[in-house]
């Protein structure tokens, strides 16, 4: 694994691999034991869009396997600011770092960069596109949580229309048996034709999550993304489409999981949060040990 762009870029035994890598971080790191595969290093995180938990679980990753960062988080920082080309800008890192983690808002980005780079590219996400870390930690806590990911059934809530976690996470299921998807959004953000022609299991679109809620296994939210949407009035309409409250939690199996990408707005209710199915927040946990895989991997150190 040169480039991570897209989560089609892997084989399913290329996710369990790094699956097991990441169990294997997390041991070593509960050691406390030192590790050293980038030394000598440096990771060039590209943020052209403002990221928390994605920016810095990679620098995280990057410091807990002994590399150095370098990098920015947002356009005004750099000189973009001042009307430089973005190829421009990946040609000075390349020649900065080993290894480049890119996050822009234009769809194609990080492919584009990889065809500019001689260092290995990470998409971290690009515009409405993809975000295949945040797919390999997806499905990597459901493994966690249940042992394995086939033959579960999956509800995915929210925008499937904008939200590149979605398009990712989709697409890493066809490595997987999912018994079943429901995807589950109304008609204006239902998952876009190109996505849904590459599916290779069973799914059902439907409006109404009561209509599934109780034979999922996995409920994953997404919140709907102002910044994706190219009308502020059709945003407007569609806000506040779902919510996940404890009534709806009350109706899915007691052994079921909500997972969410985070940040959350008010898709789900902080009370939810009390309630045994709530797991975003050890899924956002995972997100070291992942990219530490991740890193290693595209590296060539692992």
């Amino acid at each position: 694994m040169r480039n991570l762009i897209s989560a089609l870029d892997l084989e399913r035994s290329e996710y369990e691999e790094l699956f097991e890598l990441a169990d294997r971080y997390i041991e070593q790191l509960s050691k406390k034991k030192r590790l050293d595969k980038l030394n000598g290093k440096i990771i060039a995180l590209a943020f052209f869009e403002p990221s928390t938990r994605t920016a810095l679980s990679f620098a995280s990753a990057t410091l807990r396997l002994g590399g150095k960062v370098i990098g920015f988080s947002s356009e005004d920082a750099i000189s973009i600011a001042k009307g430089e080309s973005l190829a421009d800008t990946i040609r000075m890192l390349d020649s900065y770092a080993d290894c480049i983690v890119i996050r822009h808002r234009y769809d194609g980005s990080a492919r584009f960069a990889s065809e500019i780079s001689g260092k290995p590219i990470v998409n971290a996400g690009d515009g409405k596109h993809e975000h295949p870390t945040q797919a390999i930690l997806d499905l990597y806590t459901v493994r966690k949580i249940f042992g394995y990911v086939d033959n579960l059934v999956f509800g995915v809530l929210g925008d499937l229309r904008y939200a590149r976690v979605v398009n990712s996470l989709l697409r890493a299921l066809t490595r997987f048996k999912p018994r079943r998807v429901y995807l589950i959004s109304p008609p204006q953000l239902r998952a876009r034709r190109e996505i849904l022609d590459g599916l290779n299991y069973p799914y059902v679109e439907i409006s109404d999550p009561r209509d599934a809620l109780s034979s999922l296994d996995v409920l994953y939210v997404t919140r709907v993304q102002r910044e994706r949407f190219p009308d502020d009035l059709e945003y407007r309409r569609v806000r506040q489409s779902y919510r996940v409250d404890p009534e709806l939690v009350s109706m899915m199996s007691r052994d079921s999981i909500v997972l969410h990408p985070l940040p959350r707005v008010d898709e789900v209710d902080r009370e939810v949060d009390k309630y045994p199915q709530a797991r975003y927040f050890e899924q956002a946990s995972y997100g070291v040990p992942v990219r530490m895989a991740v890193l290693s991997r595209v590296l060539g150190v692992a």
